[in-house]
């Protein structure tokens, strides 16, 4: 770029040797002449100040050092999004095809023209496109009005993350031209909105929306989602979002909303998006929740929350409660759950265990960390469950006889499911819930006892053996070990 600058330099987002930031001031920086921008880097460890020189405030950073004065002939304000498609996707000819003469009839005219085929060919490439990304490719703008629908009228699916757009209106201005455009990603682009009124519509046929880092709030989230009156998926990583508000006309076709990274929700503001009619998948990896509870189901009922919610990501938090699963159990639609590195399901010896409770606990689960819980699966759970917390189940007023059950709140509350399992596989066992002892020799001996049945003053012989079989023993080793008993009895 030149040195000269326009009026509306401010609040443009550019590129320096890789970096990005953005524009937030221009002009001159005494004692130095000539003009200057001052940025503010997405990388804060990239700049030197806040915005200030020699006492001098000439604009505002969120860091210390996030700041940086750059000569404009350093930066690149970036280009349009049709020259940045020719660039990545036209494939060149060579020399012999740019000097190709072509006779071609105008009218009534023949006229000869050079290079008509290579632009043909440029033509029939770009038409084609359906999917298109521009990844990190410098775009700051739709360029000429209408190019784009001329050029591309078939892309569907589009990678804008990581460029320097930084304005919806320039996004408004690409997706007005892509009538069948379904899938948008705007990932780390700072956008700022359009200062009018809604722009309902706009994005008629998308399906799927990404904005991950973009640092867009909840209030600008409810915004965006109504121009997309069909949005199914919706990407909200990593952007420090607070759920202020209660969806009400927008998002009621979302069938999977992506909220991880945003540290600062929690529980509360989840009953905020617990009524999306369609929502079939929530992801809320790293979002730090340790708790949930649905106040409106009481132990052993459903929910009216998340009605449609199939599959529940909550990989990298901080469940350490078994009563976050037992409040899953009264999601009606839940089969799908993913809970990976939490204090409770940390990768350890007992990690198996873990997974048989978490199945036991959550009844209707088809999938746990994404593998498939088959039937015998489940049902050794259930019953290894059932037998592990039977003599709590006791102290707490269970009986066999369901008619004679008093149990009492604390365990319901603990163990909401296993009046359920009782019913399902029946009431445990007095033997069932003995005290198995620790695998040692003492323990693992069958005690034999040989009493002469001619001698009755005679005592009675009492030997220990090693159980080694597990089963009845045989008739003839039986024999040969009484015989070596008494013939050295009778020897003594």
């Amino acid at each position: 770029m030149s040195d000269t600058l326009t009026p509306d330099v401010i609040g443009r987002r550019v590129e320096v040797n890789g970096e990005h930031a953005t524009v937030r001031f221009a002009g001159v920086v005494p004692p130095v002449a000539g003009p200057w921008l001052g940025v503010e880097w997405d990388n804060p460890e990239r700049g030197k100040h806040d915005g200030s020189h020699e006492g001098t405030v000439y604009f505002k950073c969120r860091h210390p050092t996030g700041g940086s004065f750059i000569r404009p002939n350093k930066v690149n304000f970036g280009t349009d999004f049709l020259t940045a498609i020719k660039n990545r996707y036209v494939l060149e000819d060579g020399p012999e095809e740019d000097r190709k003469e072509q006779i071609v009839t105008l009218g009534n005219k023949p006229v000869e023209t050079v290079g008509f085929d290579s632009l043909m060919k440029q033509q029939s490439q770009l038409s084609k496109l359906q999917e298109v990304s521009l990844r990190n490719c410098a775009v700051s703008c739709a360029g000429e009005k209408g190019g784009v629908a001329e050029a591309c009228p078939n892309i569907r699916r589009v990678d804008l993350s990581k460029n320097l757009l930084s304005s919806w209106d320039e996004v408004i201005h690409i997706a007005d031209q892509l009538r069948h455009l379904e899938v948008l990603n705007l990932s780390e682009n700072k956008l700022k909105f359009p200062s009018g009124s809604a722009l309902t519509g706009t994005f008629s046929a998308l399906k799927v929306l990404v904005l991950n880092q973009t640092g867009i709030t909840w209030a600008e989230v409810l915004r965006c989602a109504a121009w997309c009156p069909g949005l199914e998926e919706l990407y909200l990583e990593s952007n420090n979002i607070v759920i202020s508000e209660r969806p009400t006309d927008v998002l009621q076709t979302v069938k999977l909303l992506d909220l991880s990274s945003n540290q600062l929700i929690d529980e509360n503001q989840l009953y905020l998006i617990a009524h999306l009619p369609r929502l079939e998948q929530l992801i809320l990896s790293d979002v730090g929740i340790s708790s949930i509870h649905f106040p409106d189901a009481g132990i052993g009922c459903k929910t009216s929350m998340f009605p449609s919610l199939q599959y529940l990501v909550v990989n990298d938090n901080q469940i350490s409660q078994w009563s976050f699963f037992n409040e899953l159990d009264k999601l009606p639609s839940l089969r799908a759950l993913s809970c990976l590195r939490n204090p409770l399901t940390k990768e350890d010896k007992e990690a198996n265990t873990t997974r048989q409770l978490i199945i036991a606990s959550i009844g209707q689960l088809k999938t746990l960390n994404k593998c498939e819980i088959l039937p015998k699966e489940r049902r050794t759970a259930e019953l290894d469950y059932r037998k592990a917390f039977g003599n709590e189940w006791k102290q707490a007023g269970g009986h066999q006889d369901p008619d004679k059950n008093r149990l009492s709140e604390e365990f319901l509350r603990a163990h909401p499911r296993y009046q359920f399992l009782c019913l399902k596989y029946g009431a445990p066992e007095d033997w069932e819930l003995k005290t198995q002892q620790p695998f040692m020799l003492k323990n693992q001996l069958l005690t034999l006892k040989i009493k002469y049945p001619d001698q009755l003053d005679q005592k009675v012989l009492e030997k220990q053996l090693p159980d080694t079989s597990n089963q009845l023993m045989g008739m003839s080793p039986l024999w040969s070990i009484c015989s070596r008993i008494l013939s050295s009895d009778l020897l003594r």
